[in-house]
């Protein structure tokens, strides 16, 4: 009966003939007396339910995807340029040159092999242009058509060429060139090697050279050797020379003094490496030539000695509007006199030309002397501005 009373079963009791009902012992859950007192029907509290989860249900997502997914490698990457300086700026943006120098390094330009051979009797450089190896293609085929330059730099206008080879990055020359260069002048000197890439319909490509300073390397031997090949760098100007001299001025009697003393490591001007240096002296009033005097040549030499004295009438009221050009030429009997380089000197002057000519004007009856380099002639002329000669009209007939 106990048990039966437990599980809440129905029995006849011997004694009676009516049937007992045994009542259960079992209580209802907390959750089904929660939701009978709330005074709504069953499919009312199934539909709110299903709402609240259907709101719920986007911001369960974001908090999952936010705690448990993974962050993004690129965002810890990020720099805030606001943070940071200018110059630190400039330097993440733009990289600097030596960098671009090294990856373009990087990349490869080849090699040459050479050697150098002086003879010290001759008083003869030669130089031996052997073979190239792993050059940089240029072509759109992926290969090159080169051919190499050779000069020195105390003697542009005497260069040397070697034959071009057709669609190759393994180049071999083997070819020789002689340069006259005194045993005086080739610490002086640096031999330059160019290789180009030969283009017929355009210009030609340069794809790298060697540059030697002569000082640096002993020419007691044969020399040969491979060089890794570098950017061409930027083309230096022209050494055309140096030349001394002094200046006097006497404002009382109006009298300027010009004494050409020397020049040293003028340009070549002829096929064996010399000139016959000469030069001239013009005084210029308000940009047109007014007098003009010259020195004597000097025969088959780079250094030449002049030791002369120049003596011109310039009025004190009309020094303010002088220039004085010092120009030196090369002699030639046959051809025209070419000009090897010029200056000038006065107040429309620069740098140390318009030193000299204050420290002169500034020292009277004093003479001042001064090493000056040349310039190319046709810069000289662009800045003097000269006006040409008045033309008399012609008398009529």
């Amino acid at each position: 009966v106990a048990v039966a009373a437990r599980k809440g079963m129905v029995m006849a009791s011997p004694f009676t003939s009516s049937p007992v009902t045994i009542p259960t012992t079992a209580r209802p859950g907390f959750l089904g007396s929660w939701l009978n007192r709330i005074p709504l029907p069953k499919w009312a509290l199934i539909a709110v339910a299903v709402a609240v989860g259907v709101l719920l249900l986007p911001f369960l997502i974001c908090i999952v995807r936010c705690c448990c997914g993974k962050k993004k490698p690129k965002k810890k990457e990020r720099v805030s340029m606001c943070a940071v300086s200018s110059s630190t700026t400039a330097s993440l943006v733009q990289p600097e040159m030596e960098d671009l120098e090294r990856g373009t390094e990087q990349t490869g330009r080849g090699k040459l092999q050479y050697s150098l051979e002086y003879n010290f009797r001759a008083q003869e450089l030669k130089v031996g242009v052997k073979q190239a190896a792993e050059l940089k293609a240029m072509d759109s085929g992926g290969t090159s058509d080169p051919y190499v330059i050779v000069y020195l730099t105390s003697d542009r206008k005497k260069r040397y060429e070697t034959k071009v080879y057709r669609k190759t990055l393994n180049p071999v020359f083997n070819e020789s060139f002689t340069f006259q260069v005194p045993q005086a002048e080739v610490p002086e000197s640096t031999l330059v090697m160019q290789i180009y890439d030969f283009n017929r319909f355009a210009k030609h490509d340069i794809i790298g050279e060697v540059r030697l300073p002569l000082a640096s390397v002993s020419l007691q031997h044969v020399i040969e050797q491979w060089s890794d090949l570098a950017a061409a760098g930027k083309v230096e100007e022209e050494q055309l020379g140096e030349i001394c001299f002094s200046l006097r001025y006497v404002p009382s009697t109006g009298k300027l003094t010009v004494l050409i003393l020397e020049a040293k490591k003028l340009k070549r001007m002829n096929s064996h490496g010399l000139s016959d240096p000469f030069v001239k002296v013009h005084l210029i009033l308000n940009r047109r030539k007014w007098k003009k005097k010259m020195t004597s040549v000097k025969k088959n030499t780079l250094r030449p000695y002049f030791n002369e004295m120049f003596v011109f009438e310039v009025p004190f009221n009309q020094i303010k509007n002088v220039d004085v050009v010092i120009s030196v030429w090369d002699h030639d009997k046959v051809t025209k006199n070419e000009p090897i380089g010029k200056l000038f000197l006065g107040c429309r002057a620069t740098g140390n030309q318009l030193r000299h000519w204050s420290d002169m004007l500034s020292n009277p009856r004093r003479p001042l002397t001064q090493w000056h380099s040349l310039q190319p002639p046709d810069v000289v002329d662009k800045a003097l501005g000269l006006k040409s000669h008045l033309k008399l009209p012609l008398p009529p007939r």
